[in-house]
């Protein structure tokens, strides 16, 4: 027996409600702050196997937050599930479910010791006190491994969102100028996003010019953008829940340096490097370890602080397996080299996804060579 657990929306209303992952994969309802889902595969009704509760229903309160379904053909056929109930039912059904399954699953992600515990523990503990012989069991890492590994559906919603990046990516290419405002170029990918159809951002565009395109996740995009450097862009849109994740270097004048070309190209051998070690059975560090090793011989260990990839889907930073790449997942691969005195800062990201005939680029339709970024700049 499980509990997966929604989340609370934001009681200020300050940022807009998004669902814990594993109930949205698991259930596709992402309207329903408090809901949660009973998983009971030895209940002995077939129907009641997996049960969804939903807060009560407030039409005082819903006058405010918006008009929700009650309880019928038309909810359960939008939702797929039949045992539909709200959440005041929730202690009087699992009770009887504890009693019967006597094992009870953790399938939440395990909090640090310095967080509060998962809302699945924190229930279960309080089970195990009032039905003798229950046992807690950690199955945490068992939605990783199944969400680590996407179905077509998934992988075709990534790459669209993949394309919807290229949008924002070609109009920053073509409008970048000496002059404008990292905030400017920042605004002009983001509305191509939204003309491609993306209601959202997959997280916070990074747009750092000089000697900003050295710091790693930098957020202030409020500074001029100047003739002969260059600017770390860093985006992504969503599609129907899924991220892209994306990064190229741009030279502010259309042309690379001599200086700049040299760190890019081996910025992009690593990348490739990286990239071929995408194979199934390969574990997340022999990936890093294979581009990483390049940017080491060159002499550059120090100006690649951080790791080679991770991985992507309903998450930017999508939960990741404690186990080897399986075919279906899908990474981010991107090596940078960071020189705050010479105000470079180089990093190349493409989202890369695992088969059996060898890693396949989503995101390769997205120019990244020196040769196609000069040819679409001076377009």
């Amino acid at each position: 027996m499980a509990l997966v657990y929604a989340g609370d929306a934001d009681p200020n209303l300050h940022a807009p409600y998004a669902p814990h992952a594993h109930f949205r994969w698991l259930t596709g309802v992402i309207d329903e702050p408090g809901a949660v889902l009973l998983l009971d595969p030895r209940n002995p009704n077939p129907a009641w196997r997996t049960r969804l509760f939903l807060k009560p229903l407030n039409p005082e309160r819903e006058k405010w937050d918006g008009f929700r379904h009650p309880i019928g053909a038309e909810l359960k056929a939008r939702t797929g599930i039949e045992a539909i109930h709200r959440t005041d039912m929730l202690a009087g059904q699992l009770l009887p479910s504890a009693r019967r399954a006597r094992s009870l699953s953790l399938l939440m992600p395990l909090s640090p010791h310095t967080a509060p515990v998962s809302q699945d523990l924190e229930v279960f503990r309080r089970v195990c006190e009032r039905v003798p012989g229950c046992a807690i069991v950690d199955r945490s890492q068992l939605l990783a491994q199944m969400r680590a590994r996407k179905s077509e559906a998934e992988v075709a919603c990534i790459e669209h969102a993949g394309r919807i990046t290229g949008l924002g990516f070609h109009v920053a290419m073509a409008t970048l100028r000496p002059g404008m405002n990292e905030f400017d170029l920042q605004r002009n990918v983001e509305e191509a996003y939204r003309e491609g159809g993306a209601r959202d951002l997959a997280f916070r565009t990074i747009a750092g010019g000089g000697f900003n395109s050295t710091v790693l996740h930098y957020h202030g995009n409020d500074q001029t953008l100047q003739a002969g450097d260059l600017v770390c862009l860093d985006s992504g849109a969503k599609w129907a829940g899924y991220s892209a994740d994306v990064t190229r270097t741009l030279p502010v004048s259309g042309r690379f340096t001599a200086r700049q070309r040299q760190i890019y190209e081996l910025v992009l051998k690593a990348q490739l490097a990286a990239i071929k070690a995408c194979r199934p059975g390969r574990r997340l560090h022999q990936v890093d370890e294979a581009g990483r090793a390049i940017i080491r011989k060159a002499g550059f260990a120090d100006a690649f602080p951080h790791g080679m990839g991770h991985h992507l889907g309903l998450e930017t930073h999508d939960i990741t397996p404690d186990e080897p790449l399986n075919e279906g997942a899908v990474v981010t691969i991107e090596p940078g080299i960071y020189l705050p005195d010479e105000r470079i800062g180089i990093r190349i990201e493409d989202d890369v996804l695992v088969t059996r005939r060898g890693p396949r680029v989503l995101t390769g339709h997205i120019p990244k060579s020196v040769a196609d970024i000069e040819r679409l700049m001076r377009r």
